[in-house]
């Protein structure tokens, strides 16, 4: 079970994404720079979350990787709106996020790590050399700060209920979506058990600020492989399934504004979902 929280009044920020989406496009940019950084260093696991960050109270973080004889760490500070580079050989080192540009980023970035002996430039995709200086706004990029570190909140209540195997609350910077992976502990049937991405029977639980697919900030719920009647669950409170492009439940985040008691309202959606998935997988 999981343990009961007595909600504390907050006030989300609005996150239309309309109004910040060159900033969060910019975010995006630097997370899968500091992505991509992370997973030459950091050992390999499985469904790729070793290129993924973690939410801290100032922003994003890779947590400590491995270089050479040493550990590193990027933070995205979001409270700071800096780049930070730590060692444990004691190194600091910071760069504004402002009046940046993707190459400016990943320079820096190369300076201050220590010597590797990795090429980093042979590993990292095209579109990293851009010197167009990115946009930033700074209220935007705390308005974002305050929302990931309050749905990560949610999300680690939601996971400290589930006996199963779950993933870490991890952003990846691909999707630039916050998400959480609970496993129901079986193989789908068919499937090459030693294919990692498709072997494992699961649900998905996210936080998105918007896509293609849905214009503004959402939360969503998927499961693999999809069960029969797996929407047949009769969803409240404006959330509502979703089926062009892919299908899963969808409650959009302006939905929480609307809620006196938003935390509450959030994790009974992913309690419901996750026991109506869990249910079904049989």
């Amino acid at each position: 079970m999981t343990k009961q929280v007595t909600e504390v009044p907050v006030q989300l920020p609005a996150l239309s994404l309309s109004s910040w989406r060159p900033t969060r496009d910019t975010l995006q940019q630097v997370a899968r720079i500091v992505g991509k950084v992370r997973s030459q260093f950091a050992p390999k696991s499985k469904h790729w979350w070793h290129i993924t960050l973690s939410v801290y109270t100032h922003g994003l973080t890779t947590t400590p990787f491995p270089v050479g004889t040493q550990n590193c760490e990027l933070n995205l500070d979001l409270a700071g709106h800096r780049l930070i580079l730590s060692g444990s050989d004691g190194r600091l080192s910071t760069l504004p996020l402002a009046g940046q540009s993707s190459a400016s980023l990943y320079r820096w970035i190369l300076s201050s790590l220590p010597s590797t002996g990795i090429d980093l430039e042979r590993h990292l995709p095209d579109g990293y050399g851009d010197e167009s200086i990115l946009p930033y706004d700074y209220q935007a990029a705390e308005s974002y700060r305050r929302t990931i570190n309050w749905v990560d909140s949610v999300f680690k209540a939601f996971k400290g209920g589930l006996r199963e195997e779950t993933s870490p609350v991890q952003l990846f910077p691909h999707h630039f979506d916050l998400a959480l992976n609970w496993f129901s502990g079986r193989l789908v049937p068919g499937a090459d058990p030693a294919d990692e991405e498709h072997a494992d029977e699961q649900m998905n639980f996210g936080f998105v600020t918007g896509d293609d697919s849905i214009p503004d900030a959402y939360f969503y719920v998927t499961a693999y492989p999809e069960p029969a009647d797996w929407m047949e669950l009769e969803l409240k409170q404006g959330a509502y399934w979703h089926t062009e492009g892919w299908i899963g439940a969808v409650l959009p985040y302006a939905e929480l504004l609307k809620h006196d008691q938003p935390y509450s309202l959030l994790l009974v959606y992913l309690q419901q979902l996750r026991l109506h998935g869990a249910g079904l997988m049989v």
